[in-house]
């Protein structure tokens, strides 16, 4: 996976992960939310129906007979509240009366009069002027079944002489918790895709809105509708592209400032060997050293030039939103033309190129631009050259791997040090030749990573098991070989 793609990963990971903890948080503590409402509308109705007993107390004695008639009716009623999506169609309160001694004289349900709830925490703490709770299950094994009660003490000439306990049932709001959470998981589904779009739309679209829409119509018109998937690999390349281009706009002063630094760096080395050769011209030497020096400024003068024309054609490169004359390439032609222009330079340090005939006779293609790839396959083959010692051989192979055909160069060298396996595709960075000791200007291989991501693919360059270096192109498939 490209770093590129790895930060983007990175970045919905954590979003993912930090809007899954909220949603958690807020799930978890939905049930306590709606306990605590249902409680405060119980402390409601229980201090109200306290106030009614009140008023038809007798001589200090709690008479029930108006409640019972009441509530009687009240349970009786049947109708159709839609509450919030919620459909309540009965009242579902429970509600006993106990006297001072914590007997009850009322029970709603008709189960617990003369009993002693003394015991109840609700009971036991109105009867001393206390606020009076508890949630108690009617089957201590099914924590379901729990009930929520509230007491109020019932007051007669300033003295407390019974208490009014209402419960509601904790599985009354069971359903509304089920739906809050419902709907908080479609929240946190929305956020996420939303998310996912805005970074899709900041990284490509406002990163470059006209250019893109046209690459698009570009496509669109050069692939038409005839060959559907290979027209969404393209689409997809321009989009890598696109992702890319956002990169460097972030960077932005930060990115340009690296990136000069760097070219200045590397335009020191040939500017100091020239200015040093220069003034030692000016002074009297045999015609030998003079021819030596002068031969010095000539080659530094060339390693300025070939920098130049490397940083503008892969700056060029690097601009590029989609390819242009792109065409079926075949791939046995390929490999046999870059080995044919390459191999003067193997022949001088008596390199053998070996190309694996697997394909030969097989119409193994791929779509792309010719010149590109011829460019960056010379590339990877001349590097196997440079590091290759004498009396070697380079194995050049291609091989069909499902959707990809993967191109392979193989060197018999050294290898790569394991502390630039990670910098030998950054610009300017090369190492020395074995042969001369020189650097290159460390700009090919950034050329060929370029180049693979115009066409849709990757490069690698890795230490193979049995000795050298092995650079890996892969790069989709036509639709007919897959």
């Amino acid at each position: 996976m490209k770093r590129r793609n790895r930060i983007y990963l990175g970045i919905l990971c954590v979003f993912a992960l930090l809007v899954g903890l909220l949603l958690y948080r807020v799930a978890t503590d939905i049930d306590s939310r709606y306990r605590e409402s249902a409680e405060e509308s119980l402390v409601d109705t229980a201090h109200l129906l306290a106030a009614f007993v009140e008023t038809d107390m007798r001589e200090q004695a709690i008479d029930v007979s108006r409640l019972r008639g009441a509530l009687s009716n009240a349970y009786g009623r049947r109708f159709e509240a839609k509450i919030y999506g919620i459909t309540k169609r009965r009242v579902d309160l429970h509600i006993y009366l106990t006297d001072d001694n914590g007997s009850v004289i009322f029970d709603s349900a008709g189960q617990a009069v003369g009993q002693d709830f003394r015991a109840w925490r609700d009971v036991n703490r109105a009867l001393a002027g206390e606020y009076g709770a508890r949630t108690t299950p009617t089957d201590p094994a099914k924590p379901e079944t729990a009930i929520m009660y509230v007491a109020a003490p019932i007051y007669s000439d300033g003295a407390i002489v019974g208490v009014v306990s209402v419960g509601k049932s904790v599985a009354s709001h069971h359903e509304r918790v089920v739906t809050a959470r419902q709907k908080l998981l479609y929240v946190g589904l929305i956020t996420l895709t939303a998310f996912i779009l805005l970074l899709l739309v900041v990284s490509v679209w406002l990163a470059r809105p006209f250019g893109l829409t046209a690459d698009f119509l570009h496509i669109l018109r050069q692939e038409g509708i005839r060959r559907p998937a290979h027209l969404l690999r393209r689409l997809g390349t321009v989009t890598k592209t696109a992702f890319g281009e956002m990169r460097d706009a972030l960077a932005g002063r930060s990115y340009t400032e690296e990136y000069v630094q760097t070219l200045t760096h590397e335009l020191k080395s040939p500017l100091t060997a020239i200015r040093g050769a220069a003034e030692l011209l000016r002074e009297p030497m045999p015609e030998a050293q003079r021819q030596r020096f002068t031969a010095n400024i000539s080659e530094q003068v060339q390693r300025l030039q070939e920098l130049a024309d490397r940083l503008l054609e892969l700056a060029s490169l690097e601009k590029r939103r989609t390819l242009d004359d792109v065409c079926h390439i075949n791939l046995n032609d390929l490999m046999h033309d870059v080995a044919a222009a390459i191999e003067p330079i193997a022949r001088r340090k008596n390199v053998a190129l070996l190309i694996d005939a697997g394909l030969t006779g097989m119409a193994v293609q791929v779509d792309g631009n010719a010149f590109l790839l011829h460019r960056a396959l010379a590339n990877l083959l001349a590097n196997a050259v440079d590091f290759s010692p004498p009396d070697s051989r380079i194995e050049l192979a291609a091989q069909v791997l499902g959707r990809k055909i993967r191109i392979t160069v193989r060197d018999h060298g050294a290898g790569i040090p394991d502390y630039a396996l990670d910098r030998v595709f950054e610009k300017f960075y090369s190492l020395p030749r074995p042969d001369s000791g020189r650097k290159s200007t460390g700009l090919g291989l950034a050329f060929v990573r370029e180049v693979a991501h115009l066409h849709g693919g990757e490069v690698q360059l890795a230490n193979h098991a049995e000795g050298g270096t092995l650079a890996s192109l892969t790069l989709p498939a036509l639709e007919r070989q897959k």
